[in-house]
């Protein structure tokens, strides 16, 4: 085979945004979404002159590098579930000392890192398919079943295409997007209200639910979380159920008194960057926090404990000053 001159290094880099999108879909976990992406990077980089522009297009070649690299990955990992799935929780003090392992759980994604188009047309969809709980929902699947079901459905790939990434016949490809569809309406992912987290109206909610929280507004905060609003703190079993209960703890925490907030877009939702001020009083990193909405108020708020390395990924500062009241990320998709 040829060696091809014309595609280079960089051509397989600048496809490291949406083979993000592609193995987070897949593997549900930040770290191994890096470790997918770089091995597939160097893998495809290496190999380019096996790469035959005739057989297939460049994309479609690194997709199938990157799928045996998940799929190697996902064959003794345990599936991954919503936190609130995991157990039935506990809102008592034993809920603190048996930690879930952190394979147990779907992690966290900035919307900048796996919302992997700029098009108005695909956006909203594609945020859809990075919600938790659709992520939750793919775990369902065989993991040949998941990489069908985006290849297909959320990306975009033809069956042809699909069969040469999967390494299979188009029938066999076509058969296994049937059953991984059927699989997937099973599993019944929750649907969502359509939201733009950079919407006027998810900014305002999510600053209303900043000031009531930073306020230790017990009020103004039940007014924001919805009536059967649902609180979980991975990696630990415990969760609160009920607007007005969640709202009192959070306002009234001894814990969170000095504790401040700023914006971000997060797995297709709003969400903050929770800051706790340290033994000096600096405000640093303390936990990435998603919140669902419906109706215009919170459903869902998923405090994601041991994140604090994770905050520049979200386009959060490591330690916030209080000039910063308001900000909000200037460059989402």
């Amino acid at each position: 085979m040829a060696k091809v001159d014309t595609v280079t290094v960089a051509d397989v880099e600048a496809l490291r945004a949406p083979l993000t999108g592609y193995c987070y879909r897949l593997l549900g976990a930040a770290a191994d979404t890096d470790d997918a992406v770089q091995e597939t990077i160097i893998r495809a980089s290496t190999r380019l002159e096996t790469f035959d522009p005739r057989r297939a297009r460049l994309t479609t070649w690194v997709h199938r590098i990157a799928t045996n690299i998940c799929l190697d990955m996902l064959r003794a990992a345990a599936r991954r579930a919503l936190p609130v799935d995991l157990s039935p929780g506990s809102a008592g003090a034993a809920a603190f000392d048996a930690p879930l392992p952190a394979e147990r759980f779907v992690e966290p994604m900035p919307d900048a890192r796996v919302v992997e188009t700029t098009d108005p047309g695909q956006v909203v969809e594609r945020r859809e398919t990075v919600r938790l709980a659709y992520i939750a929902a793919l775990q369902h699947l065989t993991p040949r079943q998941r990489a069908v079901l985006v290849l297909r459905d959320v990306l975009g790939f033809s069956a042809a295409e699909t069969a040469v990434i999967l390494q299979v016949t188009t029938a066999a490809a076509n058969s296994a997007l049937q059953r991984a569809r059927a699989g997937l309406a099973a599993a019944a992912p929750q649907p969502a209200e359509i939201t733009d987290p950079t919407d006027p109206a998810q900014q305002q909610l999510v600053q209303a639910f900043i000031a009531a929280f930073e306020g230790h507004d017990v009020e103004s905060m039940i007014q924001v979380l919805h009536a059967d609003a649902v609180q979980t703190m991975p990696p630990l079993a415990w969760q609160v159920a009920g607007g007005a209960q969640i709202a009192h703890m959070i306002c009234t925490s001894d814990a969170c008194a000095r504790d401040r907030m700023l914006p971000i877009a997060i797995n297709g939702s709003i969400g903050v960057g929770q800051y706790r001020p340290d033994e000096t009083g600096v405000l640093r990193p303390f936990a990435l926090v998603l919140l669902e909405s419906t109706g215009g108020q919170v459903i869902e708020m998923v405090t994601f404990l041991g994140t604090e390395g994770r905050f520049a990924e979200f386009g959060l500062p490591h330690v916030l000053e209080p000039s910063a009241a308001g900000w909000w990320p200037p460059s989402e998709p």
